[in-house]
């Protein structure tokens, strides 16, 4: 068996929930710091990052790698994929469901077999594994 990789990232918070803030650092990669606070969650387009968007990071791009693996097995290897991860998060509910959309470039394979490597691919996705007490759906087209 393989050893495991760990990825790392923290997060340094100040204050209470509704008032304070913090900055998450991305710690294995060093590639990015980002703020953090209540009011990104609730009201979108804040200024600042939430754990829901870096959740849908996340998955859009564990789903892409593991679409492109299914379809380079299928030996019709991706020109391009476009993945769009939305996760809807409701304040006192928490994390109710999340949208992944993805339009492919693939020469030499039907919109059918395009569909179902994309569902399989969504099923074997470590994200969507480690994601599956919500609602996970998918829309897949050819572009």
């Amino acid at each position: 068996m393989a050893d495991a990789v760990v990825s790392t990232a923290s997060t340094a918070w100040s204050g209470d929930l509704a008032t304070g803030s913090g900055r998450t650092t991305l710690e294995t990669s060093g590639v990015a710091t980002h703020d953090v606070s209540w009011k990104a969650r609730t009201e979108p387009g804040a200024g600042t990052t939430t754990p829901e968007e870096l959740i849908a990071a996340a998955h859009a791009s564990c789903f892409s790698m593991a679409f492109s693996g299914a379809l380079a097995k299928n030996d019709t290897p991706p020109t391009s994929l476009d993945t769009r991860a939305e996760v809807s998060f409701v304040p006192g509910t928490g994390i109710t469901g999340i949208q992944l959309t993805v339009v492919g470039e693939v020469e030499g394979i039907s919109e059918e077999d395009f569909t179902r490597l994309a569902q399989e691919a969504k099923e074997g996705c470590p994200v969507s594994q480690a994601l599956k007490a919500v609602d996970i759906s998918l829309s897949a087209s050819l572009g």
